[in-house]
C-alpha cells in the first residue's frame, strides 16, 4: 500500500503560492502542536477555549493573519491547518473569532474602532463573538427580531438592544460582540418579505448591563462555547454602530461569502484529518490476517474520497486566489462551502464506519469528527441554502 494522502508542497501545485507558503504551514503545524493540542481534550471536555489558550494563539501570531490582498494566502494555509487539527470546536472559535467577528471591524469599522478592538483581539486577550441568528431567523434573516431603538436623531445618542440570540459561537466567554439588529421597524403590515431592510451591525461590550449569556451545548463542535444570549434595554453609545445605519444587507452580503470561504477552507482541513485518521487505520486494522485496506470495496470507497478530495482542495485554494483581486463572488464560495463541508461529512462517515465498533466510542477520534461534521453542512449557511444560491446564480 502506498501513501494515501502525501503532503505535496502547495507551491508546485499553484503558481500564486511560493516556497514562503509551504514553509509557513510547517510554521503553523508547529505552533498549533504546541500552543492547541495540548490542551485540546481538555477544551473539548470545559466546552471552551481556555484564556491562557487564547493568549497562547495570539501569542503564536495566529490571530493576526491579512484578511485580504496577497496576505489572505497565508490566512488559506492558516485555516486548511487549523482545520487539520481535528477539533472543530476549536476551529470554529478561532475561525469566529480571528476572521469571521473581525472581518466586520476590518471592512465597516472606523479608524477608531479598529484602534480599540483589533489589538486585544490579535493579541487573543479579548475574544469576539458573531451574534447573528435567532431562534426564527437562520439561514433566512427576514424574520429578525432584535431592534435597537435609536436614541435621539436616528441614534445619534445611542441605541437601546433588546432581543435573543442563538448558536453564538464563543458566546459564553467573548468579551466584544459583533451583533445584528433592526434599527428601523419595518412598516405595519408589510410582512416576511419586507427583507432585512432597516437593520445594522452593532459593536456591544458583552460585559454590558443587561446581558444575559447561557451556554448552548451542541453535539459536536464542544469547545466552541455555543450560547444563547438575550439583550433587554441594553444601553449602547452612537459610536457602537458598525458602519452605516441601516446599511447591514450590504454588509451581509459581502461579509458572508468571506465566512464561507473560511469555512471552505476550514472544512476542507477537517477532511484532510479525517482522511488520514481513516487511512491510517485501515492499515493497521487486519482483517482475516491481512490489512483492511487491501480489501478491494475499501479500497474504492476511500479512492472516492480521496479524489475528491484534491478536486475540492484544488477549488478552496482557487477560490482564495480570487479573494485576494477581489473577485470572489457569491456562487464561488457557496460551492466551496457547500462541497468541503458535505465531502468532510462523507469522510467523517466512512472513517466511523471503518472503525467498526470501535468508531461508536463516544471518546473516540472517529466519533468526534462524526459528530462534529455535521455541524459544519449546518453553520454558516445549511447545504440546502447554498444548492439554492449556487442554481439561483447560474
Amino acid at each position: 500500500m502506498t501513501t494515501s494522502l502525501p503532503d505535496r508542497d502547495l507551491a508546485r501545485e499553484f503558481p500564486f503560492l511560493t516556497a514562503e507558503h509551504d514553509a509557513f504551514r510547517l510554521q503553523v503545524r508547529e505552533r498549533l502542536a504546541a500552543c492547541v493540542l495540548p490542551d485540546a481534550d481538555a477544551w473539548e471536555e470545559r466546552r471552551r477555549v481556555g484564556a491562557e489558550g487564547w493568549k497562547a494563539l495570539g501569542a503564536a501570531g495566529l490571530l493576526e493573519i491579512g484578511h485580504t490582498g496577497e496576505d489572505f494566502l497565508r490566512s488559506a494555509v492558516l485555516l486548511e491547518e487549523l482545520g487539520a487539527s481535528g477539533y472543530a470546536g476549536i476551529r470554529a472559535a478561532v475561525g469566529v473569532h480571528a476572521y469571521m467577528a473581525l472581518s466586520y471591524i476590518l471592512m465597516f469599522g472606523s479608524a477608531e474602532q479598529q484602534a480599540a478592538h483589533l489589538p486585544p483581539a490579535y493579541r487573543g486577550e479579548r475574544v469576539t463573538a458573531l451574534a447573528i441568528s435567532e431562534p426564527d431567523a437562520g439561514s433566512d434573516l427576514r424574520d429578525l427580531r432584535t431592534y435597537a431603538a435609536p436614541k435621539g436623531d436616528g441614534g445619534d445618542e445611542g441605541f437601546v438592544l433588546d432581543g435573543h440570540k442563538s448558536y453564538v459561537a464563543n458566546g459564553t466567554g467573548a468579551g466584544l460582540l459583533v451583533v445584528l439588529a433592526r434599527t428601523r421597524l419595518p412598516a405595519p403590515g408589510s410582512g416576511p418579505e419586507r427583507g432585512l431592510t432597516g437593520a445594522s451591525m452593532l459593536l456591544v461590550d458583552a460585559e454590558s448591563p443587561g446581558i444575559t449569556r447561557c451556554p448552548q451545548p451542541m453535539l459536536g463542535w464542544r469547545s466552541a462555547d455555543l450560547a444563547t444570549i438575550t439583550f433587554q434595554g441594553v444601553e449602547l453609545p452612537a459610536h457602537s454602530l458598525l458602519g452605516r445605519r441601516d446599511r447591514a444587507l450590504t454588509q451581509l452580503m459581502r461579509a458572508l461569502d468571506f465566512e464561507r470561504l473560511v469555512a471552505g477552507l476550514l472544512a476542507v482541513g477537517g477532511a484532510r484529518h479525517t482522511l488520514r485518521l481513516v487511512d491510517a487505520h485501515v492499515r493497521s486494522r487486519r482483517i482475516k490476517g491481512v490489512p483492511l485496506g487491501t480489501h478491494q470495496s475499501v479500497r474504492h470507497r476511500l479512492a472516492e474520497l480521496y479524489g475528491e478530495f484534491d478536486m475540492v482542495r484544488r477549488y478552496a485554494y482557487h477560490a482564495a486566489w480570487l479573494h485576494t483581486r477581489g473577485e470572489l463572488d457569491t456562487r464561488t464560495a457557496s460551492v466551496l462551502k457547500l462541497r468541503a463541508t458535505e465531502l468532510a461529512l462523507s469522510a467523517a462517515q466512512v472513517c466511523s464506519q471503518l472503525h467498526g465498533a470501535q468508531g461508536y466510542l463516544e471518546d473516540s477520534a472517529a466519533a468526534r469528527v462524526h459528530r462534529d461534521a455535521t455541524a459544519g453542512t449546518i453553520a454558516a449557511g445549511a447545504s440546502e441554502l447554498m444548492r439554492d444560491m449556487i442554481y439561483e446564480a447560474h
